[in-house]
C-alpha cells in the first residue's frame, strides 16, 4: 500500500482528472482568444497587449499548421487542408490588424469556430 500511494504522489494529484487532448486545445485556444478579445478592446490605448496576443495566437496557429503538415497527423486530409488555409489566413490578416488596416474581430471569429469544433458544436452558434 505504501508504495501505491507513493507513486500516486510523486506523479500527480490522483483526484486531478485526466483530460484529453481535444480539452487541452480547447483550453489554448480559449486563453489566447480571451487575450485577443481584450486586449482588441483596448486597441488604441495598449497597442502593445494587443501586439502580443496577436503573437501568441500566431504560435498558436504555426504549432498547428506544423502539426496537420505533418505526415503523421490522423485528422482527415480535407479538414487538414482547412485549417492550414485558416493558419495562413491567420497570418496574412495577423499583419493587417498590427498594421491598424484590420480589427481583430475575423481572427477572433475563427478561433470561436474551432473552439465550437473542439466541443462537438459543428456549426452550431
Amino acid at each position: 500500500m505504501h508504495s501505491i500511494h507513493l507513486a500516486r504522489t510523486a506523479y500527480g494529484r490522483p483526484e486531478t482528472p485526466v483530460r484529453s487532448n481535444r480539452q487541452i486545445e480547447y483550453d489554448l485556444f480559449a486563453r489566447i482568444t480571451r487575450q485577443l478579445t481584450e486586449a482588441s478592446k483596448r486597441r488604441r490605448s495598449d497597442f502593445p497587449t494587443l501586439a502580443k496576443a496577436i503573437h501568441d495566437n500566431a504560435k498558436l496557429w504555426t504549432t498547428l499548421a506544423a502539426d496537420v503538415a505533418g505526415p503523421g497527423n490522423g485528422l482527415p486530409e480535407k479538414l487538414r487542408a482547412q485549417l492550414f488555409y485558416l493558419y495562413e489566413f491567420t497570418a496574412t490578416h495577423s499583419r493587417k490588424v498590427l498594421s491598424e488596416d484590420a480589427s481583430a474581430e475575423v481572427l477572433i471569429d475563427i478561433n470561436t469556430a474551432i473552439m465550437r469544433g473542439l466541443r462537438g458544436e459543428g456549426d452550431a452558434k
